[in-house]
């Protein structure tokens, strides 16, 4: 049986090598999309503060972005970027080191009750990166609660710092629900492409249609549609977010 063509590994990887496996590393869609999740919560707050909700998305950039996609990349080369494992490992204590730090200044400046925030942030990254407690918290619904609910929650958090109303509940419960969601929906379909780009050496049968017409089965034509659906869905969250700050600033 013939291979077809390898793929990148993501739809979003650069070719491998120097600065571009840096960008890599990031997942930038993704990255993106899950600090939108913070801007989204913080819209639910009675109050934008401007300095509290751009370090909440600094310290969700570092967390994620940099720190448990270096961990990721760390724990199996999932990407197969030529980064040395000093450089991961720089990447990450950085990222994670950097986030909490925010989270302490958070802490002494803003409130006291930031405090269970960080240390569950700080947490859930190594956990579920590096699949400890043998991967006990290396799940899908982790994901989703943790860079889903976990980042709409301290988003408004840091900006509410208390529930106000019934209605500031239902909003705030209605976000934290729809970014977990749309988290679970990223994985959904995050699942079986980076099996087809990363596992899979090659496809084959047919589509037979109703009306006769017979189409093959490959690699590429599998892995477009997921792979559209989550570049459209990594733009759109972003935009939300921008819309719904933008209403409240």
């Amino acid at each position: 049986m013939a291979t077809e063509p390898s793929l990148r590994p993501a739809f979003y990887a650069l070719r491998p090598g120097g600065w571009r496996d840096l960008v890599t590393v990031l997942h930038p869609p993704y990255t993106l999309w899950h600090v939108s999740n913070v801007a989204i919560g913080a819209a639910m707050a009675p109050h934008i503060y401007a300095g509290r909700l751009a370090a909440a998305i600094a310290a969700f950039f570092l967390a994620v972005g940099v720190g448990a996609h270096a961990l990721d990349e760390l724990h199996g080369r999932p990407l197969g970027t030529q980064l040395s494992r000093r450089t991961l490992l720089a990447l990450a204590i950085g990222g994670l080191g950097g986030a909490l730090a925010i989270g302490i200044a958070g802490i002494v400046f803003v409130s006291p009750t930031l405090a269970p925030l960080v240390l569950a942030g700080g947490f859930i990254a190594p956990a579920y990166n590096l699949e400890l407690f043998g991967g006990r918290f290396h799940t899908d619904f982790w994901l989703a609660a943790s860079w889903g609910g976990f980042s709409a929650f301290t988003g408004w958090w840091v900006n509410s710092l208390g529930l106000h109303s019934v209605r500031e509940a239902i909003a705030v419960a209605a976000a934290v629900l729809a970014c977990f969601f749309l988290t679970v929906v990223q994985r959904r379909l995050s699942t079986p492409v980076r099996e087809l780009r990363r596992r899979t050496l090659a496809v084959e049968g047919e589509q037979r249609l109703s009306d006769g017409t017979v189409r093959r089965l490959d690699r590429a034509g599998l892995t477009a549609p997921l792979d559209g659906a989550l570049r459209g869905l990594s733009i759109a969250v972003p935009l939300l977010a921008i819309a719904l700050v933008a209403l409240r600033v």
